[in-house]
């Protein structure tokens, strides 16, 4: 089921709805608040120090929750509050006497982190005291001890709506564990830096009136459905016979990382085709169960049994005539990624005209070259882009975009900066493809690719201990297994 992003008065209409029926508030205090200790336990499995800055209202008390929630994992407990004992919500009192009562527990030599629950939706983004020092406090300690910063529901100074933010003070978030549904202020483009990695607690009691979904964000809830276990007598061909179409003298590891990304993602058979004077070299370090096929000319490609088609990576420009009639002509679905967008530039009325389905996985370089959008925000360019041409697109970025026309326009959640270098987009074209290969829509399957490799980048460095400037996509290979079966067992 989508997750849909929604607007501070239907969440609010969301809740009223779920009162009348007789959900109780601190019922759902309790279940957002053990979410919010479930998402921090997934990137910091192993306990530290838990600084709570809370307010007043119930935002806090979703804080207080999850910092007692934490405790009882063996985490230690640094409260800081907005306002006094005596003020608050009776709830958030009400919390907060229950988390005094325990003892704070034994000082963690483990990772630090800080749950900001000073504000929650519908507050204003321009910031006043006490408030205004505590999130500048946040900041302070993010920057100078490399603390973790988890927001609870919205970062403390962003509008939830239309993600403006305190001009100063604002906390900047590197997690946002937002309560119910994603709200739109969080996915602007404006607010990707405060927002960080957007995580969704969906609560079963907040159901939204009928309305079209325009816009969702995916999550492992919301894809796991997509991605069925095997059944016990399932065979390769049923899985997709995959053909990749990469690299080039001096750029055989796009084509090597495209074809173990689209076995990795459990593409039945994967075969790839390069010049035959690149052969002997790619033959010896691809991997042992690929086949390695040599080509004198693209053309010939035409004539190869294959069901799904990935190519870009590494091919370079020089053989654009041969290239340009393949994306046109061939039927089958084509993924297509780096050169094979920069020559699909040259003529992108071809895609009116295109006999197959074609998922295109553009960076923004890329992007604009194939679309002048000028100052447009990416979901603008992309949805402009999809009214266009009958495609579906990729647009990759720190939140990226999943645009298909009369199709919501879909938001990742995972990934890290981390993923900002070369390969990581090789990687997903592959992954891509072969997702696509075991009969999943463009539009599902680049959903699922993006989600995956970008829980991989999170794995690789929460829990196998690299580092945002060490990651490679090599990494992200090794752990896609991982990030699958998390899709599959989400824990928040």
């Amino acid at each position: 089921m989508d997750s849909p992003i929604v607007s501070s008065a239907q969440m609010r209409a969301a809740e009223e709805t779920a009162f009348k029926a007789g959900a109780q508030v601190e019922a759902l205090m309790d279940k957002a608040g053990a979410g919010v200790a479930r998402a921090v336990q997934q990137f910091f499995p192993r306990p530290g120090t838990c600084s709570v800055y809370a307010g007043k209202g119930h935002n806090g008390g979703d804080a207080l929750v999850a910092a007692e929630q934490l405790r009882r994992a063996g985490w230690s407990i640094d409260l800081h509050l907005a306002f006094p004992d005596s003020d608050g919500s009776e709830l958030t009192r009400k919390k907060l006497q229950a988390l005094q009562k325990n003892e704070p527990g034994q000082i963690s030599s483990g990772p630090t982190i800080i749950l900001d629950g000073l504000l929650g939706l519908g507050a204003k983004s321009l910031l006043r005291e006490p408030v205004r020092a505590a999130a500048r406090e946040i900041n302070k300690r993010r920057r100078d001890e490399n603390a973790f910063v988890f927001a609870v529901d919205l970062p403390t100074g962003l509008d939830g709506d239309t993600g403006e933010t305190d001009p100063e003070d604002c906390v900047t978030a590197d997690f946002t564990i937002t309560i119910g549904y994603a709200k739109h202020g969080l996915i602007v483009d404006s607010a990707l830096d405060f927002v960080g990695r957007l995580e969704v607690v969906p609560l079963a009691e907040l159901v939204l009136a009928e309305t079209k979904i325009n816009e969702v964000l995916a999550t492992a809830h919301s894809l796991n459905a997509l991605l069925p276990r095997r059944k016990f007598s399932a065979y390769k061909n049923q899985f997709g016979r995959i053909g990749v179409v990469a690299g080039s003298e001096g750029f055989i590891g796009a084509g090597l990382m495209t074809t173990e990304g689209a076995l990795r993602a459990g593409a039945g058979l994967v075969e790839l085709f390069v010049p035959k004077e690149i052969y002997p070299t790619v033959a010896a370090a691809a991997p042992a169960e690929a086949m390695v096929k040599p080509i004198r000319s693209y053309r010939d490609l035409l004539e190869e049994t294959v069901d799904i088609w990935a190519v870009g990576p590494g091919l370079g420009t020089a053989r654009d005539r041969e290239l340009l009639p393949f994306i046109e002509v061939a039927e089958q679905p084509m993924v297509l990624d780096a050169d094979a967008l920069n020559i699909l530039s040259q003529k992108i009325e071809i895609l009116s005209r295109c006999r197959g389905p074609r998922l295109l996985t553009p960076h923004p370089g890329e992007m604009k070259r194939l679309f002048e959008h000028g100052k447009m925000s990416r979901a603008g360019t992309a949805r402009h882009f999809c009214d266009q041409f009958s495609i579906t697109l990729l647009l990759k970025g720190s939140r990226t975009i999943v645009c298909e026309r009369e199709r919501p326009l879909s938001y990742n959640s995972t990934g890290n900066p981390g993923m900002a270098t070369g390969g990581m987009g090789d990687v997903l074209t592959g992954v891509c493809a072969g997702l696509a290969g075991r009969k999943l829509t463009f539009y599902d399957a680049a959903r699922i690719g993006a989600w995956a490799c970008g829980r991989a980048a999170e794995i690789s460095i929460f829990n196998a201990k690299t580092s945002e400037e060490s990651l490679l996509a090599r990494e992200i290979l090794a752990h896609l297994g991982e990030a699958f079966n998390d899709l599959r067992n989400p824990t928040v």
